[in-house]
């Protein structure tokens, strides 16, 4: 049960994310490197499995990182929180149709039956009435999806190298936006405490929490629990934040959380179904 619960909170951690990036006064660049250097710094002195010299994979992968994590708070800045962390979510999609050429791992047909669902959530998540800086914040948060899937399939074709890459990628972001720092806005107390808390909190220990959980819960309960992510997301951003997400938005969203329901669901009912027969 304490495994669970620590998935749990890594999911309750991580959705937290939006409402600390809306509230924070700092641009995108200040934050995203920021809260990365304060993160890579605390994995690599409580993660021993980190400390590990780059090899051209790790940091292949690290760089796919890089991109997820700068683009999701870009996205944030520019379009709405639950736009950018339900769009960010379709990162399966481009699982489903990437791992047969990067992994040599072909979906099953239940598995390609989610991809339409993915298609309509994503497709009405421009419907609202959007401003320009909306749509683009949308398709910044659609390339940090598909940055996503691609560090998903690197940490999994990496095994025990993905912490290292997980600090190498964190301190590249650092270093890549470090140059931009001073050209954003002068950072007040709360934006420090709020780049502090986005490091050590939401990226660090949330990370911590969920790779100790996953040792004593399956892989699909765990991949069920952290929809918690998602789905608190936009509460918590509307609670501290003020921020309502447009109603075509929610409908993307809920269509995203049942494709990747469907997905994980799906071939774990089969396999269980196979075994009783």
């Amino acid at each position: 049960m304490s495994h669970r619960l620590l998935v749990l909170l890594a999911a309750l951690l991580w959705s937290t994310g939006g409402a600390a990036i809306k509230r924070c006064g700092l641009d995108a660049w200040q934050l995203a490197g920021g809260r990365s250097l304060v993160a890579g710094l605390l994995l690599l002195a409580v993660v021993p499995a980190s400390r590990r010299r780059p090899t051209r994979l790790s940091l292949g992968v690290a760089l796919a990182y890089v991109f997820t994590v700068v683009l999701f708070v870009a996205a944030n800045k520019l379009t709405t929180s639950a736009n950018a962390i339900f769009i960010q979510d379709t990162a399966p999609l481009w699982v489903l149709l990437l791992s047969p050429a990067l992994l040599g791992e072909r979906p099953g047909r239940g598995e390609l039956w989610s991809v339409p669902l993915f298609a309509l959530g994503l497709g009405l998540f421009f419907l609202d009435q959007l401003s320009p800086g909306q749509v683009t914040g949308n398709l910044v948060a659609l390339a940090s999806g598909v940055a996503f899937a691609l560090s998903i399939m690197g940490l999994r074709k990496l095994g025990a190298e993905g912490p290292a890459a997980l600090v190498q990628g964190n301190l590249l972001a650092a270093a890549l936006t470090a140059p931009l720092w001073l050209s954003g806005p002068t950072p007040t107390p709360l934006d420090l405490g709020l780049v502090a808390y986005l490091g050590v909190f939401q990226l660090g220990l949330a990370y911590l929490c969920f790779t100790i959980g996953l040792r004593g819960t399956p892989a699909v309960e765990a991949s069920l629990l952290v929809l918690l992510e998602p789905v608190l997301n936009p509460v918590w951003t509307f609670l501290f934040a003020g921020e309502r997400p447009g109603p075509w938005a929610m409908a993307g969203g809920a269509l995203v959380l049942v494709a990747t329901l469907w997905r994980t669901l799906q071939p774990w009912w089969l396999e269980r179904r196979a075994r009783r027969a």
